[in-house]
């Protein structure tokens, strides 16, 4: 199918240039383009309606699927009922190992596009939009018949439309999961003014509303979809899967020492020698009896960001605050930017790392960790940090920045608490280590309550929200 791909998208780019090389303009030269793609597509896709295709389920993300964990959650979910799951989306990033070892779940990889690299801006768009369609519509109609397409949105420009195309041609239930507003995202680049934005908000609700079912991530995003969309969706709440949890002392220490091979606030001090000991900065290795144990004096692991040149401040000033290490993930656009960033900052009592973690170590890591800072900012206000959830099923207390529908998830003073700015983090910050390493403090008490919340696991969650809906209509 890759090479099917390939194939379509050469020879649409090489008939939209044969076109405009013979003096048509642009909306000329894709027209012929589109009329003979749609013939190969519907000659080659429509078959007759398989027996067992309410067995069978795409699940779509025009994205990178190792950097979308809901749709690998769906997937795994699927195939756990003994659903086939075809799952479409980008190779960019290494899916979850559980992901690759299923024989139920057959990736099928697609390209992403760039189209044209001359013209306006406008059209060099507007062309990566019409060689996108061409190549998801294609995969849609080639791969076996399907119950359901489940597909997420954002990115939704252009699948919604061509998706629910492709639904209507073969006869599939087409669900959309809506994690954001695509539009909403694009202003933040562009501004909510801007035609571009315009049309894209009135595009995704226009075509949200051909859906068959619909799923969000919140209860605010469910009522606004409701009252300003006019489309009826369940919230099936972002849920940690098994493999987040606390971490045992014995893979702690197996992770920091991989760590410490190339991070060097792993490591422990230079002037820290013990006999028959191996040492993390955080943990202590018996080789003689195998007991593990924390470090006396260790540091304080953070996981995110935060407000370092405060914190160091505090602890110059005398305040009985650990040293920090402070581990950045993730791969954004703005690492390197960062990456310098930091590298010219000269802190005594905080070490900042940004690793490259495998899909398998970000969990032991995030269940090593003794805090979670979330920085993330909702472009809705309508949507709640996947991080946050992981952080949770970790039993990792939070501090998060504000934003509209923060309440549903981080319940402050009680699993976490929530800042307006960095001078009200680097206070909250001060206060939560201010006992370190006890556990009679703010800190701990909200690890407690964690433990003891019974928080709801995503197969719970999405057994009871999503599976009856797919069992009355596949079944």
């Amino acid at each position: 199918m890759a090479d099917a791909n390939a194939a379509v998208a050469v020879v649409t780019v090489s008939l939209v240039l044969l076109g405009l090389l013979s003096g048509l303009s642009l909306s000329w030269a894709l027209l012929p383009v589109a009329v003979v793609v749609l013939i190969f597509v519907l000659a080659s896709g429509l078959k007759g309606r398989d027996e067992l295709a309410h067995l069978n389920v795409c699940v779509l993300v025009l994205g990178d699927i190792g950097r979308s964990p809901r749709i690998q959650y769906h997937a795994l979910s699927l195939s756990r009922h003994g659903y086939n799951v075809t799952l479409i989306g980008f190779l960019g990033t290494k899916p979850h190992q559980d992901i690759i070892e299923d024989d139920r779940i057959d990736i099928l990889p697609i390209s992403e596009l760039k189209g044209l690299t001359v013209g306006p801006r406008i059209f060099r768009y507007a062309s990566k939009v019409i060689f996108q369609s061409f190549q998801l519509f294609y995969v849609l109609m080639k791969i076996e018949d399907q119950g359901y397409i489940l597909m997420q949105n954002p990115p939704g420009l252009p699948a919604i439309a061509v998706t629910w195309v492709a639904s209507r041609l073969r006869g599939n239930q087409f669900i959309i999961d809506w994690h954001n507003y695509g539009y909403t995202i694009m202003a933040l680049t562009h501004g909510e003014n801007h035609f571009i934005v315009k049309l894209a908000k009135w595009y995704e609700k226009l075509f949200g509303r051909f859906s068959d079912h619909n799923l969000c991530v919140t209860n605010a995003m469910r009522e606004d979809l409701r009252k300003n969309w006019n489309i009826e969706a369940t919230t099936l709440y972002d849920k940690p899967p098994p493999i987040f949890r606390e971490t045992p002392l014995k893979l702690q220490h197996e992770l920091f020492i991989r760590m410490g091979s190339t991070y060097l606030p792993f490591r422990p001090s230079l002037d820290v020698t013990k006999e028959y000991m191996e040492l993390t900065a955080f943990t202590e290795h018996n080789t003689q009896t195998g007991a593990v144990t924390r470090s006396a004096g260790r540091p304080a692991l953070l996981i995110s960001s935060t407000s370092w040149t405060e914190y160091e401040k505090f602890v110059e000033a005398g305040h009985k605050l650990p040293s920090l290490v402070c581990v950045i993930t993730g791969k954004g656009p703005q690492k390197e930017y960062y990456k310098k960033l930091i590298d010219s900052k000269e802190f005594h009592h905080i070490k900042i790392c940004t690793p490259w973690l495998e899909a398998e170590d970000y969990p032991v890591l995030l269940g090593s960790a003794d805090l979670g800072v979330c920085l993330h900012k909702s472009s809705s206000g309508l949507d709640l940090p996947m991080k946050v959830v992981d952080m949770f099923g970790c039993c990792l207390p939070v501090c998060a920045i504000h934003f509209q529908c923060l309440h549903e998830l981080v319940k402050h003073e009680e699993n976490g608490l929530i800042f307006k700015d960095s001078k009200e983090l680097s206070e909250q910050l001060k206060l939560l280590f201010s006992d370190f390493p006890g556990d009679q403090g703010k800190l701990g008490i909200f690890r407690k309550n964690l433990r003891e919340s019974g928080q709801q696991r995503w197969d719970e969650n999405w057994d009871h929200n999503v599976l009856p809906l797919i069992k009355e209509h596949c079944d």
